[in-house]
């Protein structure tokens, strides 16, 4: 009988050699990604050739450079349209010129924020009822008295320092309203600090570090850093505090509006799922109340800015309100100025300052 015996010299070849191969595959997967990235990017030079841009890195493109100054000063320069690089292999392109626009917009092309469209639309047929004048105007006093809060707080601040920094403020104001008018919470989240308002703060901020760094664009990378890590965090607690589907039922049931949710579904023959509640609930939550605190501190800037507009509008609500009156649905009616000049500070500064298209190419049109 003879016996064969596996030398550490040979098991240590063995070895060697797979890590030799390994490291070849690796070397060659390597290297057409590269290349794959190369074409990508050479593509894109040529699809956007004619679209005027300023001098970018080849890997970074212009997201070393901050956000408003030089977007200011190249729509200055380039008036129509410009490119603005985000990494070597990404791109977009600024349109603000309206003829420019209707190209784009009046394509069927996808939506950055309708990446399902018709999802969307059935979505959004669902959940229009819950915005209905009928339905709000029963928050008009909620909303009043969390406004109230956030003035007091302003009154104690302005005696301590002739500055104040209002977003911030202004954004837990609108948080604080949905958190009573859309899940009936006690308290006050402008007062109380908890974990979930400092986990919105933190998304708002990893959101945007996120995309200004090239190598946490891929999903599993940025799971495996600290901030990936971070954000995981911060998901989970924002899902914690929202709740889950049976406790969004009890709270329309308790408010009555279950049976109009329901009725909403027959008719428009469809459902949402577990899963397509929790997305629109972050969505409102997340999204909704940045957006609207954006549009305030706007129309707060925009009339600090015309003094003789803030003037007008201040006269006309105490012309209705008095001194110390409670404001009501009926007021807002008859706040024709005021309203004129909210509307045209959101036309100024919209808290959605742009609106995404994917890229499409067609013959010689990208």
């Amino acid at each position: 009988m003879s016996v064969s015996v596996l030398s550490p010299t040979r098991a240590l070849g063995g070895v060697s050699g797979l890590l030799q191969v390994v490291s070849l595959l690796g070397l060659v997967l390597l290297l057409l990604k590269a290349a794959q990235l190369y074409l990508r990017r050479q593509w894109l030079l040529k699809a956007l050739h004619q679209f005027p841009s300023p001098p970018s890195h080849w890997f970074y493109g212009h997201k070393k450079e901050s956000e408003l100054p030089p977007l200011l000063e190249r729509v200055e320069k380039y008036p129509k349209a410009c490119v603005r690089w985000l990494w070597g292999t990404k791109a977009l392109v600024l349109v603000y010129d309206p003829d420019y626009m209707k190209v784009f917009l009046g394509r069927s092309g996808t939506g950055l924020l309708l990446l399902e469209g018709q999802k969307w639309f059935q979505h959004r047929r669902m959940l229009t009822p819950a915005f209905r004048y009928d339905i709000l105007k029963a928050y008009v006093g909620i909303m009043a008295d969390s406004v109230r809060v956030m003035l007091d707080k302003w009154e104690e601040l302005v005696s301590q320092d002739s500055h104040l920094e209002i977003f911030g403020h202004v954004s837990l104001m609108t948080l604080d309203t949905i958190m009573k008018c859309a899940f009936s919470h006690q308290g006050s989240v402008q007062m109380d600090r908890s974990s979930y308002i400092q986990a919105i703060r933190d998304l708002s901020h990893l959101i945007v570090s996120r995309l200004r760094n090239a190598f946490h664009q891929n999903d599993l990378i940025y799971r495996l850093t600290p901030e990936g890590r971070w954000n995981h965090r911060a998901c989970q607690l924002t899902h914690q505090h929202t709740g889950s589907p049976p406790s969004w039922a009890a709270h329309l049931q308790k408010e009555g509006e279950l049976e109009k949710v329901r009725i909403s579904v027959m008719e428009n023959g469809s459902s949402l799922s577990d899963e397509d509640l929790r997305a629109e609930v972050d969505t409102f939550m997340f999204e909704g109340h940045d957006t609207t605190a954006s549009g305030i501190s706007w129309i707060l800037y925009a009339l600090a800015s015309h003094p003789e507009h803030q003037q007008r509008c201040r006269e006309e609500i105490q012309s209705l309100l008095g001194d110390g009156a409670s404001i009501t649905w009926d007021h807002l009616d008859q706040m024709r100025y005021t309203t004129m000049c909210i509307k045209e500070a959101m036309r100024l500064y919209p808290p959605v300052p742009f609106i995404g298209r994917e890229e499409y190419y067609c013959h010689k049109t990208v």
